[in-house]
């Protein structure tokens, strides 16, 4: 399994940007999809998730409202769309999946991988 992350930078606060992780050696349009993100100094944190056909889906309290995940299963492709970013937002942002189970969807499994990319950076400067 390969994830690779892009579409990551440099915004100022308020600003928006658009992640992207193509993933393959998987069957993604079975797989929840996960996005993380890890700070300096800060746990890392589990910022959203998706089922399978993109019908479910769940965020963290601190970025809901304002961060919308989707995917293209035609492109094997997950995306994290950022509007009105912070500078709190600032982190490493990685996408993950956890192939050990048949990818139902729960999100009491949310926070569990066995397979991450290597991060994009995100900057939000104030």
């Amino acid at each position: 399994v390969q994830l690779q992350a892009s579409g990551g930078g440099l915004v100022q606060a308020g600003g928006s940007l658009r992640l992207s992780c193509a993933a393959s050696g998987l069957t993604f349009s079975t797989r929840v999809m996960t996005w993380f993100r890890l700070a300096p100094g800060k746990e890392r944190e589990l910022v959203a998730g998706i089922s399978g056909s993109g019908q479910s889906t769940h965020y963290a309290d601190s970025v809901k409202g304002r961060f919308t995940i989707s995917r293209d299963n035609a492109k094997n492709t997950v995306y994290l769309q950022m509007n009105s970013l912070k500078p709190e937002d600032t982190a490493v942002y990685y996408c993950a999946v956890d192939t050990r189970y048949g990818g139902s969807w729960s999100i009491f499994r949310l926070n569990d991988y066995n397979y991450r990319g290597q991060g994009t950076q995100v900057t939000v400067s104030s």
